[in-house]
């Protein structure tokens, strides 16, 4: 354990990097309350979306690097802002104008639109922990509404009262003028209609923790602050709760990160310690800009998952986390390759690259093998070439190239070639284009078929490799990617693609050079 720990203190890993900044901010001890409590939030309007899934893994892989460098105690917490007001109604749930009705009312007391909870707030609720669950996190998940009303909430609240007015210096700085004129860090509960308010304060009462505030209708109430009667708006909500939870880290994406001033202010007034926060960039779509759940641009969870495993994602996720990501089908079958890849590499890697190899973070240090024996992306052009339909036909090209691989044996290779075939039918299929050969291909691939169909070396990637490599310099390609080019344009239909001998291997010799003939007689172009 020493050695991994002092490897862990001195790795270049951005999750050992936060995980020791983080034990700096500590100082090396153990905090009052016993432990280092990690912290993320949910907004329960809608369902659990990738950004979800992103903020909980990563936290995940600093609370696992801490607790490899440090003998302190973690707990994460999940909370659900659900006491928030529903500011719109969601386009895809049943029973809209049910939802239209009760606008401005917190989620949790919102009627289940669906009939299955006891709420809007807890049927979301209900997916998060039930999403976070599927993917194994270990996570505390917190209802705000319950936080409020319990009164666990109830002595920072008091304190915001006796701090209404350092509270709302911090914040009027970062308003407008007009906004100005109506802010206030507490939105009441109105105790008739039980819509969440945002309406001046008359008065708070730093003594008897209570405001006075006049209703849409012009009537004044004065409620305590206390009991789930007010909660905070959402800017000081986020630095109360940082100083009531004793939260010691909390990431969030740049769009956040103007706000953070605010945040750590609002927590020191109110008697906490800012935690260590880390911001990542943003995911983009195809075209460069930011994805929107709104928009539906990008990329969804379900549309990841139904091309690719859970790991493969994480991947995705573990790498450069402050710089902005193109986020869109095409990254898929890459991720997957390159996961695949550093699984291979971090048996034989010491334990200084181990550290650094993303798959250690994935699995938290308990990696298991790869058992791709074929990357994705070669799967994806044996199925264009094949036009395989169900991997039991894949499996007849995997078996010939690979005779010790099953699918019982092989149960990730398995499903990466039920993957393959949706991916392509969905993603490749109705884009795919392929070209005529230009007088010099035709040349050159006259000259492989010739040399494919002297082989006698069986399925010998290198071997093959090397024989289209040949042909490529005899030819005089310039540059040699030139050549793998236009066999991928030619035959495969795309720009890109696998290593090729590689590809002949496991397609196999005959229908290769089948494959040539459809080409040279104009029948893939055509």
């Amino acid at each position: 354990m020493s050695e991994m720990r002092d490897a862990a203190m001195q790795s270049k890993a951005w999750p050992f990097e936060e995980a020791r900044a983080l034990l700096k901010r500590l100082g090396g001890k153990d905090p009052a309350k016993g432990h280092v409590l990690f912290e993320t939030g949910y907004g329960p309007s809608g369902l659990p979306h990738i950004g979800t899934f992103g903020e909980v893994l990563r936290t995940t892989m600093i609370r696992r690097a801490f607790e490899v460098i440090s003998d302190i105690p973690t707990r994460l917490v999940c909370f659900s802002d659900d006491l928030d007001g529903m500011r719109k109604v969601p386009e895809n749930v049943p029973e809209q104008e049910m939802m239209r009705e009760n606008l401005q009312r917190p989620l949790t007391s919102v009627p289940d639109p669906f009939g299955t909870h006891d709420s809007f707030g807890g049927h979301n609720n209900a997916m998060l922990r039930r999403f976070l669950d599927t993917f194994g996190f270990d996570y505390e998940f917190v209802s705000a509404t319950e936080f409020y009303r319990s009164g666990k909430f109830d002595d920072t609240l008091r304190l915001a009262t006796e701090r209404y007015d350092d509270i709302m210096a911090i914040m009027l700085k970062s308003l407008r003028d007009e906004r100005r004129e109506t802010y206030s860090c507490f939105l009441p509960i109105h105790p008739e209609t039980g819509r969440v308010l945002y309406v001046p304060m008359k008065h708070v009462d730093a003594k008897e923790h209570t405001v006075t505030f006049d209703d849409e209708d012009g009537r004044e109430w004065t409620l305590p602050v206390t009991g789930g009667n007010v909660k905070l708006q959402w800017k000081p909500d986020f630095g109360a709760r940082w100083a009531a939870l004793g939260v010691d880290f909390e990431m969030y994406g740049k769009d956040h990160s103007t706000n953070t001033p605010i945040y750590d202010g609002i927590c020191k007034v109110l008697g906490g310690r800012a935690p260590h926060h880390f911001t990542y960039e943003l995911f983009l779509d195809d075209q460069g800009q930011k994805i929107s759940k709104s928009k539906g641009n990008g990329l969804t969870m379900d549309e990841w998952l139904s091309y690719a495993s859970t790991d493969s994602l994480s991947y995705f996720m573990y790498l450069k986390p402050k710089t902005a990501k193109r986020m869109h089908f095409d990254v898929i079958p890459k991720m997957v390759d390159e996961y695949h890849q550093q699984l291979r590499a971090y048996p034989g890697q010491d334990l200084k690259a181990q550290l650094a190899n993303p798959v250690h973070h994935i699995h938290q240090g308990d990696v298991p093998a790869s058992d791709m024996v074929v990357p994705f992306q070669m799967l994806l052009n044996l199925v264009s070439v094949s036009g395989a339909e169900d991997k039991e036909t894949l499996w007849g090209f995997i078996r010939r190239y690979a005779p010790e691989a099953a699918p019982e044996t092989h149960p990730g290779l398995d499903d990466a070639a039920g993957f393959a075939i949706r991916y392509y039918e969905d993603r490749v299929k109705p884009t795919k284009t392929y070209r005529a050969p230009t007088d010099e291909e035709r040349a050159a691939l006259e000259d492989l078929r010739a040399r494919l169909t002297a082989w006698e070396g069986g399925a010998d990637a290198d071997g093959l490799q090397s024989e289209v490599f040949a042909v490529g310099r005899e030819r005089q390609f310039e540059p040699m990617r030139a050549w793998f080019k236009a066999l991928y344009e030619v035959l495969l239909g795309a720009s890109e693609g696998p290593r090729f001998g590689g590809f002949v291997a496991l397609y196999g010799v005959e229908n290769t050079i089948a494959l040539i003939d459809r080409a040279l007689a104009g029948e893939l172009a055509g």
